[in-house]
């Protein structure tokens, strides 16, 4: 696997690890900063009980406590369970009125939910990227409406054409689908640039086929960024997502606030 969307992060340039996707570090303090300009200064958390949960929990954490926010309780919770009676029960002892869900939208994430609005518990939640999908407000309903959070996304001409795409395909775009495409897209333009399939060949070039100098090659237009690199000449990746690589292979990014309006994740904004 040589360039991922998961949270393990390339540690140096020479790693075999690159990033298409923002790290969790950074939606943590992304979305602490949502929180205090639409005036939330104190919470309840849960995350699922896996490294993502964690990592994304401590990074939350410690931005909005540096930014004068409360986290009044700090909770795990196990993913399968058929009762989260308990773990809402201790959230809600907290004495908060936000719960933040860290965890995933078919899983203990949804049934923290669904379990706080059924004791009414909660009818406020801020969510994570692992959060946001249809299926999460086609289950729950309009009892979701007013929810928010934020999720990798971006308002550049390359996502537009990218979404216009896979509309063209019969196909939805949605959370980590652009990251994925633009993943795949760089391993193949590696492999030209490098004209070989060898790990470490490809490693050298990622870089190199992902920044400038090079003739920007947007979605769609793979096939045309091979053939330039056959000829010999150089580009620019720019793909779905604004791709741009950092000194350790990874991307800034971009992440979309949504909020739940009419039982829809709708855009509020863009932060860079």
């Amino acid at each position: 696997r040589l360039v991922l969307t998961a949270d393990a992060a390339a540690e140096a340039l020479d790693a075999l690890l690159f990033r298409t996707s923002p790290s969790d570090a950074r939606q943590g303090e992304v979305l602490a900063g949502v929180l205090k300009k639409r005036g939330v200064n104190s919470v309840a958390v849960t995350y699922t009980n896996n490294d993502y949960g964690k990592g994304l929990a401590e990074s939350f954490g410690n931005a909005y406590k540096a930014m004068g926010g409360k986290v009044e309780i700090q909770a795990a919770h196990e993913d399968g369970k058929g009762d989260y009676g308990a773990e809402v029960g201790a959230l809600a002892a907290s004495g908060a009125e936000y719960l933040a869900v860290f965890g995933y939208l078919d899983q203990g994430g949804k049934g923290i939910i669904q379990t706080a609005l059924d004791r009414g518990a909660f009818d406020k939640f801020i969510l994570a990227d692992g959060m946001i999908g249809e299926s999460l407000t086609e289950s729950i309903g309009e009892d979701l409406n007013g929810a928010f959070g934020t999720v990798p996304g971006s308002d550049s001409p390359g996502a537009k054409k990218f979404e216009e795409l896979a509309k063209s395909m019969g196909k939805k775009t949605g959370p980590f689908v652009g990251e994925s495409y633009d993943a795949a897209a760089l391993v193949a333009l590696a492999i030209q640039a490098a004209k070989s399939s060898k790990r470490a060949d490809i490693q050298s070039k990622i870089m190199s086929v992902a920044n400038a100098p090079g003739e920007k090659i947007m979605p769609g237009e793979l096939a045309k960024g091979l053939q330039i690199l056959a000829s010999g000449g150089d580009v620019d990746y720019v793909g779905a997502t604004d791709v741009e690589l950092n000194k350790v292979g990874e991307v800034s990014g971009v992440y979309r606030e949504v909020e739940v309006k009419n039982k829809k994740f709708e855009t509020v904004t863009y932060h860079r």
